[in-house]
């Protein structure tokens, strides 16, 4: 599904490595504590999670261990369940954690992800998905439940914070150079119901405004469309020559054969004439936004 870990939930298995089995204990145990203090004060998961800004599903998960707890959240739980610090002292094993767990990536995707962690340019073609540097939290955990064979809870968590983690190339400075041509099918698919739709189209408004950010969606009306082949990706590592990357299910493929990186660069650089400009693109999401 997609290119760039859009599919980077890898094997239907669901067993964990022996850390990240560690990790999931830690998490159960963690939630156990948070249940047992809510019964003692009485209150419901809605009602722990009115107080505390957060959706009852939310505490529900993170009560089975199934969802990683904010350090947020941590504290203010522990405020409003007086639990003396109890959970407060915990934030920092969560952000260790959380840490470990999210280095992890399926053994075929780990040749890419090495690339983007160093990488100084990065160009993206979409066809399916929303490209995984541009997910929301809540769209990359949908994606993940929905995917056949199904995934177990905890490995959900582990591929979500894996993606979130991803996306801090798109913080750090020196800024790299990154573009994403998006179809505007994608744009249109709800994926995981429209509160987490709405949520992350706004996002996508947000990174397409940013300086060095450059979102342009391909319209469904185009009659002549260069991207036929597929989603791929353009991606320049530091002090290396730019490579392309496909992904089909659980396959990918690094190209690094300079005439076949040159036919994909010129092939994207259609796309984006083919496209909306950056500013019809974030014209066309508000659109779709106001729609609903």
């Amino acid at each position: 599904m997609g290119t760039a870990g859009n599919s980077e939930s890898g094997e239907g298995r669901t067993e964990l490595p022996e850390d990240l089995t560690e990790v999931s204990d830690f998490f159960r145990a963690l939630g156990k504590q948070i249940k047992l203090l809510r019964e003692q004060a009485g209150l419901t998961r809605k009602e722990l999670g009115e107080r505390v800004g957060y959706g009852e599903h939310q505490i529900s998960s993170v009560e089975r261990g199934v969802r990683t707890p904010q350090p947020e959240l941590l504290v203010a739980v522990d405020r409003t369940l007086s639990a003396g610090g109890l959970l407060a002292v915990a934030k920092e094993d969560v952000v260790s954690a959380r840490a470990k767990a999210r280095v992890r990536h399926p053994a075929w995707f780990r040749g890419y992800a090495a690339l983007e962690v160093d990488s100084i340019e990065t160009h993206d073609f979409a066809t399916l998905d929303i490209p995984g540097l541009l997910q929301t939290e809540q769209h990359a955990r949908a994606v993940y439940a929905m995917r056949q064979p199904a995934l177990s809870e905890e490995m959900i968590e582990m591929r979500v914070a894996a993606r979130m983690a991803r996306q801090e190339v798109l913080t750090r400075w020196p800024r790299g150079m990154f573009s994403w041509v998006i179809d505007e099918s994608v744009l249109r698919r709800p994926l995981g119901g429209w509160d987490v739709h709405s949520e992350q189209l706004r996002h996508l408004l947000e990174v397409g405004r940013t300086r060095g950010m450059v979102i342009q969606v391909l319209p469904l009306d185009r009659t002549d469309h260069a991207g036929m082949g597929g989603p791929f990706i353009l991606i320049t590592p530091k002090g290396r020559p730019q490579h392309g990357y496909i992904e089909v299910q659980t396959s990918s493929r690094l190209i690094t054969d300079p005439d076949e990186v040159q036919i994909m660069n010129a092939r994207y650089n259609i796309l984006r004439a083919q496209a909306y400009s950056p500013e019809e693109s974030m014209t066309l999401i508000e659109k779709i936004l106001g729609e609903r």
